[in-house]
């Protein structure tokens, strides 16, 4: 059998009691080292296959192989395993191999959830997750799908939005959206969510490029409707109140 898992954004805390119990319960644990390093209290006992960003085929080949020698073998992803993450690769495998395989998947809460949470509720009404990753998917493709996001008023939550090797993707995505939402547009910026370094701003869209983004960073970005009580973050979804 092997398990493809969401520990979530951060801590145990957020990880579902199912995810944590397939954890326990295998033999064999694969991840990222970021990711293994976050569960390594729970799998000391366990035989551990990590490597690096940009390996992600060769560590999921090495979980395939060991739960076909009939390992317990889960696979690790931050958030949800579906979401940019292990799930699909996975699979991918198994089908193109035509392998005889037991895939289970165990959702878990994306940095997205987590993030929204911290703010509010800001994803309340329709939404869309954008990777500014062009790692996997070309950035012309990218653009495209920010400038119709930002069309529909859609809130968008962006993955992966700034990195050494890309660090000007963030400011191409301001000025999509900026064509179409107001620079007051409320923006939510979380670092870290759930680990030990958390920190939460609130910002608007003109001004979010004045705060610290990077890698482990979830950016909420409001539609027409969102406001702003207290520290809560708020996307009405229609309710006559």
């Amino acid at each position: 059998m092997l398990h493809v898992i969401g520990i979530g954004p951060g801590g145990k805390d957020d990880m579902t009691m199912k995810a944590f119990r397939v954890l326990k319960e295998a033999e064999v644990v694969v991840g990222y080292k970021t990711y293994i390093d976050l569960v390594q209290e729970d799998i000391k006992d366990k035989a551990i296959i990590m490597n690096g960003m940009k390996k992600e085929v060769e560590r999921c080949q090495a979980a395939i192989d060991q739960a076909l020698m009939g390992k317990k073998v889960v696979v690790i992803s931050s958030g949800d395993p579906g979401v940019y993450a292990m799930a699909g690769l996975i699979l991918d495998l198994v089908a193109s191999q035509a392998h005889d395989l037991k895939v289970e998947i165990v959702p878990g809460i994306t940095s997205a959830n987590g993030a929204a949470a911290l703010l509010g509720a800001p994803i309340m009404h329709d939404h869309a997750y954008i990777s500014l990753s062009d790692l996997l998917t070309d950035f012309d493709l990218i653009k495209k799908r920010l400038d119709l996001a930002g069309a529909g008023d859609f809130v968008i939550c962006l993955f992966n939005p700034k990195s050494k090797g890309r660090p000007t993707h963030i400011n191409v995505a301001q000025e999509i959206l900026l064509k179409h939402k107001s620079p007051e547009t409320l923006v939510g910026i979380v670092k870290d969510v759930g680990r030990v370094n958390q920190q939460i701003t609130h910002t608007t869209l003109g001004d979010m490029l004045n705060h610290t983004i990077d890698m482990t960073t979830m950016v909420i970005i409001g539609n027409k409707e969102t406001y702003r009580f207290d520290d809560y973050m708020i996307t009405p979804r229609g309710y006559k109140l």
